[in-house]
C-alpha cells in the first residue's frame, strides 16, 4: 500500500495511506498512535472531532408513575356485584 507524504515537520511526518486514513511517524521514524496521533491530526486540521450528542431528556418520574398506575387499574378484573 503506497503512502503519500502530507506534511513533514521537525517532530513528525504525516502520511495519507491508500485507504484514505492517516499514518503519523515521529522524528525517529517510529509510528505514533492513540491519543497523541489524534491530537496531531486535529492540530493540523486533517480530521474533525466528533460532535457530542446532547443527552435525551428523561421523562419525569410523576408521568411514568401515573402511567403505571393507570395501566394497573385497567388490567385489574372488574368486580361482580351479582355474587
Amino acid at each position: 500500500m503506497a503512502m503519500t507524504l502530507v506534511k513533514k515537520t521537525a517532530d513528525y511526518c504525516i502520511y495519507k495511506r491508500g485507504d484514505d486514513r492517516f499514518a503519523v511517524e515521529n522524528a525517529h521514524r517510529k509510528p505514533v498512535n492513540g491519543d497523541e496521533k489524534v491530537a496531531i491530526l486535529l492540530q493540523e486540521g486533517l480530521i474533525e472531532a466528533p460532535k457530542v450528542k446532547a443527552p435525551e431528556p428523561e421523562p419525569e418520574a410523576e408521568e411514568t408513575e401515573a402511567a403505571a398506575e393507570g395501566d394497573a387499574a385497567e388490567d385489574a378484573p372488574a368486580a361482580d356485584d351479582n355474587a
